[in-house]
């Protein structure tokens, strides 16, 4: 999808996405509720060609970022620091200033695919790094709960918890979990 404030500036992008290889395109002025036609048509790649683009479409483009979850690749005439910095918290992949030429576009568009792909990886990953930070404090928790209620030392205390999950055929974080839980009810601390 190409994202356009001028007609004549969206037939470059259009001539070089056309030579590269790409038929399915559709251009969408930045007018009226062109964020919910862009959600609506679930593009794989945004171009924006905006010229000097606004706050308040920077702020969209953040809306349609977040939604879309799709590599956006972004050409401006000039540029400035916060400018830069706002495309950059809308999640733009690739920020081109002063550069747009069919023949540049694929290039680009390509740069950007491989730097949303990187940073969804990253992402995917401080995910998962988190979940799992929050799965060990939740064990170590329940642990907890059954080194002081029980008087076990913790390896038995894991050692409980996993005995329990293994035969209850669930994993230790949700028996832990369930513990933490009872544990609160019964008025414990810890």
């Amino acid at each position: 999808m190409i994202v356009d404030d001028t007609g004549l500036r969206a037939s470059v992008l259009e001539e070089g996405l056309r030579e590269a290889g790409y038929d399915d395109i559709h251009i969408v002025p930045p007018r009226g509720a062109f964020v919910a036609r862009i959600e609506r048509m679930a593009p794989d790649v945004v171009l924006m060609d905006l010229g000097s683009p606004s706050r308040d479409t920077l702020e969209e483009m953040l809306v349609v970022s977040r939604a879309l979850a799709r590599p956006i690749a972004m050409f401006v005439d000039q540029s400035d620091d916060d400018m830069i910095g706002a495309a950059i918290d809308a999640g733009v992949s690739a920020y081109v200033v002063d550069g747009l030429r069919k023949e540049r576009v694929k290039p680009i568009l390509d740069l950007a695919i491989r730097r949303f792909n990187a940073f969804a990886r990253m992402q995917s990953e401080l995910d998962e790094a988190r979940s799992a930070l929050a799965e060990r404090k939740t064990i170590d928790r329940a642990k907890n709960i059954l080194m002081t209620s029980r008087n076990l030392s913790e390896p038995d205390a894991y050692a409980l918890l996993r005995s329990t999950a293994m035969n209850q055929g669930r994993r230790i974080v949700e028996v832990a979990e369930a513990l933490i839980t009872a544990s609160d009810l019964l008025g414990g601390r810890a």
